[in-house]
């Protein structure tokens, strides 16, 4: 991100950076600067700071056709319509092996070199261990961080932050890319929704900046939850003018990486940008939805395989357009529950129980399958139907939290539930 000062009347660019590297607040001087830049940078390293993205698969994705059990027989069986085949039948419309017993569906295939560069772990048998099979409930319980209990006001992401207080934090810190947001970032820290970075557009037609001419800047006003951030709006719109400055429709992806055009793929997009902007941003959510199929799920092909597609080709690009930032990011995804390990007289899948979660990152221990394999025989399946729950999704994200983004005391975090250090499955190196 650059920022534009003026040197009579010409423009003069000045990178983030730049103003670090060259002792900037100095150089340029304090009063030529809006008070938000001072305050990311005084606060801010420019490398260094800990960074969590979190992507939210809304509908219940089938974690038994995302990363396949192909050498538990009961799964095939199950599934005589839309099971992946086992790779050892060759070909592109076959799971990508991983460790001789699981294999990623094939149209997961950017993800499998990321799997054995050991830059990206797999969760299986992972998820919420209430037994709610209403969406609704089920990803309030998720976001929340409070199985079972609907009176929880603030969701689990946003009490990890009130865990870590930082001094005049950035108005960017926590940001989810979309209209509203989400349950998992209401509470008492910052967090703003932002719809669209490309189409932000700031225009301040008197000296209180009362009016805003386009943008989304009500909607991300009307959503955060930061009471001092309500009261300093011209900060607020400094900053936003300050990613219109940066050009983001004309943003290019390092590495080669190509995110694709699909919502989510444009989304994790303008996640990088944000996280390279250097703007203090620690948290990002996205969601992406369409997982709740009833009918004509597909096996290597169909309505699965299309977002699978989507959601292997935008990670891989994320992972890659970061490149060395990548040691201080941590990537998870998450839904609501799984699907039934039988496939249903529609070729699709109805709602289940234990699902799979993705952890990627540069700091962690990937190449491995982690969680307690529980099997599908008739009695080893949650209520006669479902993958059997080993590993409580809180585990998995209360180690990211403590190793990760440096969250010391988990249980105001997951209240209720006991998140022993001793007990994490080592997804961190360190």
């Amino acid at each position: 991100m650059s920022y534009d000062c003026c040197e009579g009347q010409r423009p003069v660019k000045f990178s983030r950076r730049y103003f670090i590297k060259q002792g900037g607040i100095a150089m340029v001087g304090l009063s030529t600067m809006p008070a938000f830049l001072q305050r990311a940078i005084a606060a801010t390293p420019a490398s260094g700071k800990k960074q969590l993205v979190v992507l939210f698969q809304r509908g219940a994705a089938d974690g038994l056709n995302i990363v396949v059990p192909f050498a538990e027989p009961n799964y095939y069986r199950m599934r005589p319509s839309i099971a992946i085949p086992e790779p050892r039948r060759g070909g592109a419309d076959c799971a990508v092996d991983l460790d001789g017993f699981f294999g990623l569906h094939p149209s997961l295939a950017a993800l499998a070199p990321i799997f054995h560069e050991k830059e990206l772990a797999i969760v299986h048998a992972a998820g919420s261990p209430d037994p709610t099979r209403s969406h609704f409930d089920a990803q309030d319980f998720m976001e929340s961080g409070t199985p079972g209990l609907k009176a929880t006001e603030d969701g689990w992401l946003n009490r990890a932050l009130v865990s870590v207080p930082v001094e005049n934090a950035s108005p960017f810190r926590a940001v989810a890319i979309g209209a509203n947001l989400p349950r998992m970032l209401r509470g008492s820290a910052a967090a703003i929704a932002l719809p669209d970075v490309k189409q932000f557009k700031v225009m301040a037609q008197n000296s209180s900046m009362n009016h805003v001419a386009e943008g989304g800047f009500e909607a991300m006003y009307a959503q955060t939850v930061d009471h001092a951030l309500r009261g300093t709006g011209t900060e607020t719109f400094e900053a936003i003018d300050m990613l219109r400055k940066s050009d983001p429709g004309k943003y290019q992806p390092e590495n080669g990486a190509d995110y694709g055009k699909s919502r989510l793929g444009q989304s994790l997009q303008q996640i990088g940008q944000l996280l390279k902007a250097d703007i203090g941003t620690e948290v990002l959510f996205v969601d992406s939805g369409g997982w709740d199929n009833h009918v004509n799920e597909g096996g290597v092909q169909g309505q699965l395989a299309n977002l699978l597609r989507d959601l292997g080709q935008g990670m891989a690009a994320f992972r890659h357009d970061m490149g060395d930032r990548m040691e201080n990011i941590v990537f998870v995804t998450m839904s609501e529950f799984g699907r039934t390990a039988k496939e249903n007289g529609n070729r699709g899948t109805d709602h289940g129980h234990a699902n799979c979660m993705f952890v990627m990152g540069g700091n962690v221990k990937g190449g491995k399958v982690y969680g307690r394999w529980p099997g599908l025989n008739e009695g080893q399946l949650n209520e006669g139907r479902d993958l059997t729950l080993t590993t409580d999704f809180r585990s998995v994200l209360g180690e990211i939290l403590s190793g990760h983004l440096s969250v010391r005391d988990l249980s105001p975090v997951f209240p209720n539930f006991s998140n022993d250090p001793q007990k994490f499955s080592g997804l961190l190196r360190s």
